[in-house]
């Protein structure tokens, strides 16, 4: 590949709801760009993108994958997403990458829920875009109520540049409205000139006017010659609609039919000639490591070398790939650079521009480009590269809140070691999920995005690790606390014929505020038990705590004081005032009206108008509270709070109840006490489960 410079850089990101064809998209751009001699397919497996044995498995886009070619005198970076909502992470990955975000819509089947979480991702990060309606050529496609769809959310900037010549079956060619030209399509996608139909011609003039208005509006000195004369030179459109989609003010919607390549050189054309290069976005923030300064870096070559691992990839025989955006200066082959975050230096070895699994072996990575590297030491996903001698540490990646949580055990004991390793790695791969040893319900739990997204993690244990796991449903880590105080007297005294055991405590036992903590206190006057017994009273206390009376299920909220006693100097010991504060507080607990507290998650769920009621019943059923209600277009977003114990699986229970259309994130609010009836059902388990134990 030639040489590339900063300005002749586009790096768009595929994104949309799953099923939108973005592979397909991207397998005709690489085809339009030479780089496949024909189209592969994602029902037999041979697109570029989607190359992984899950994804081939599956006929879906798992993990973002690159792709690359030439287009005139640019390099056009393709970054292909997922568009399940098990894999966001891989989205907000891609779009670290992005310069210009391609966001694909299905005609049959409209905004769909994958698109309205990409849109608000996009609305977030104020990431210029454009629109393609895909599937032109299918039944019910109808471009003119995208279009509406579209102006409901995004109002005038929402701005048709492309216009279909018929639709569905009779879907016959695409207008270009800048050129006022047609254009039909031959099977691999090349376009042949097409007389523009009378019956569509007066419909295409009135959005070019529409385009013509909009591209005038976005750029001030445009807007006053439109005022006087009422039209722009063709020059003058082209330079306003290229403001307005660098600067964000327009969102240009063009189309095409993926699966025969109609309409991806256009697409192509309008990346080259309207899409923004490094160099028209704003320099990307960070920070000097290990403090609070910020730090700016454009899109400079000549700068000081800053680059963002967006993705790590596990690639058999090779080891951990790591996708990377360089932000400023170069790299090479032999150069070192410092990982920011971990204070670690890494010798960068190979460099590859990829397409897909295909990796093109390159000299430099510079300023604004995006390509991989192998066999870094310490670094992964979301880690920053830089010049040790201009450290700087990007802002980090936002990834996805999980919404989902299986307890996972292996099938052999003897692959816990295995499966521990295996979690870890694939954590560095995919930062959206991660696990976690809850020694208080003895249970592993992994966190993560949905069933998909654990049932491709397990599939990779298995194939990656020989690690044969289950999946059960997680044990609700309870809390117990008390709502009574009391005091009580335990005196440790045991004789065994030599050295004895004595200790003598009074303890003061009350609860403390919600979520206030543990808190003791020595109030010992007078020596009556020496200081030095004092730690060892509070450890007994605190080792008492671990495991509650009520359902063995760590103590929250108290306060003890020792505030009399009584020693022997010859038989007290550390022990003795140990076991005297362990069994004094164990008795003393019981006295105090204990109660069990669980875990309260704060919910945003978001579903279209016509299951609000469904989802606000549905929630009402689960000992939920809503809290309230924002209107979102034609869609609602629902505050609530709901116990844990009652969100198992909550995700897959939405989408039935919208039709696959609701999604939900959620985040731990805090301990609330456990209605009596439900707290005795608890208790009786802990009670029978320690009992079989026992026996």
């Amino acid at each position: 590949m030639k040489e590339v410079t900063v300005e002749n850089i586009r790096n768009i990101a595929l994104l949309g709801h799953g099923g939108t064809g973005k592979t397909s998209l991207c397998e005709a751009m690489l085809m339009a760009g030479g780089v496949v001699g024909r189209m592969g397919k994602v029902d037999d497996g041979s697109t570029t993108t989607d190359y992984s044995e899950e994804e081939i498995a599956r006929k879906i886009s798992i993990a973002l994958a690159l792709a690359h070619l030439e287009w005139k005198t640019r390099k056009i970076n393709i970054v292909d997403t997922p568009g399940y909502s098990d894999f966001a992470g891989d989205v907000a990955g891609g779009l670290r990458a992005a310069d210009l975000a391609v966001c694909l819509l299905n005609a049959p089947a409209g905004v769909e829920v994958g698109a309205e979480l990409t849109l608000e991702r996009l609305d977030s990060g104020n990431l210029p875009r454009v629109f393609f309606i895909n599937k032109m050529d299918k039944e019910h496609a109808d471009f003119s109520k995208m279009m509406w769809a579209l102006g409901e959310r995004y109002g005038v900037k929402a701005v048709a540049v492309q216009w279909p010549v018929g639709t569905a079956a009779e879907f016959k060619g695409i207008i270009d409205l800048i050129k006022m030209k047609a254009y039909a399509f031959d099977a691999t996608g090349k376009a042949t000139d097409l007389a523009i139909p009378d019956d569509v011609r007066a419909t295409a003039a009135d959005a070019r006017t529409r385009m013509v208005e909009a591209a005038a509006e976005a750029d001030d000195s445009l807007l006053e010659k439109f005022f006087e004369s009422g039209e722009l030179s063709e020059e003058e459109l082209q330079r306003g609609l290229r403001k307005g989609v660098v600067d964000g003010k327009l969102f240009p919607v063009l189309l095409g039919t993926a699966s025969t390549a109609a309409g991806a050189r256009l697409l192509l054309d309008f990346v080259d000639q309207f899409g923004p290069s490094p160099l028209d976005r704003p320099a990307v923030k960070g920070n000097i490591p290990g403090g609070e300064a910020e730090v700016v870096r454009g899109h400079d070559p000549n700068a000081p070398f800053c680059a963002l691992v967006f993705k790590t990839v596990s690639e058999p025989h090779v080891g951990e790939l790591s996708l990377l955006k360089v932000i400023s200066g170069r790299i090479k082959p032999g150069d070192e650079a410092l990982n920011s975050g971990r204070s670690e230096t890494e010798r960068i070895g190979q460099l590859f521009a990829l397409n897909g699994k295909q990796r093109q072996e390159i000299g430099e990575l510079c300023a604004g480009d995006i390509g991989a590297t192998v066999k870094l030491r310490t670094t992964h996903t979301g880690d920053t590269l830089c010049d040790k001698k201009a450290p700087v540490l990007l802002h980090p990646i936002a990834f996805p809140e999980p919404i989902l949580d299986m307890a996972v055990k292996p099938v052999s004991k003897n692959d816990e070691e295995r499966m521990v390793t295996g979690l870890v790695r694939l954590h560095e791969e995919d930062p959206t999920f991660f696990h976690k040893v809850h020694p208080d319900i003895r249970q592993t739990i992994l966190y993560g995005q949905g069933e998909l997204h654990f049932d491709v993690v397990t599939s990779k244990l298995k194939k990656r690790y020989n690690v044969d796991v289950t999946l059960e449903k997680p044990r609700i880590p309870y809390r117990e606390t008390l709502t009574g105080k009391t005091e009580i007297e335990y005196k440790h005294k045991k004789q065994t014929g030599g050295r004895g055991q004595f200790g003598h405590v009074f303890l003061r036992i009350e609860p403390r505020a919600r979520g206030a903590g543990f808190e003791f206190a020595d109030e010992i006057k007078g020596g009556v038990i020496p200081a030095k017994f004092i730690p060892s009273v509070e450890k007994g206390v605190v080792e008492a705590m671990i495991e509650g009376g009520l359902s063995g299920h760590p103590v929250v909220d108290v306060r003890v004081a020792v505030y009399y006693g009584s020693y022997h100097t010859v038989d007290s010991s550390d022990m003795a005032f140990k076991i005297a504060g362990m069994m004094g507080f164990k008795e003393g607990f019981l006295k105090c009206g204990p109660v069990m507290l669980e875990p309260i998650y704060e919910l945003e769920i978001k579903v279209p108008d016509d299951f609000t009621g469904d989802v606000m019943g549905d929630m009402s059923s689960r000992r939920g509270r809503v809290l309230g209600m924002d209107p979102d277009g034609h869609w609602q977003k629902i505050k609530a709070q709901a116990p844990l114990a009652e969100l198992y699986k909550y995700s897959t229970v939405l989408r039935s109840l919208t039709q696959g259309r609701g999604i939900y994130s959620r985040k731990f609010s805090h301990f609330e006490e456990v209605p009596r009836e439900i707290a005795s059902k608890v208790i009786d388990e802990a009670k029978a489960a320690k009992k079989a134990a026992e026996e």
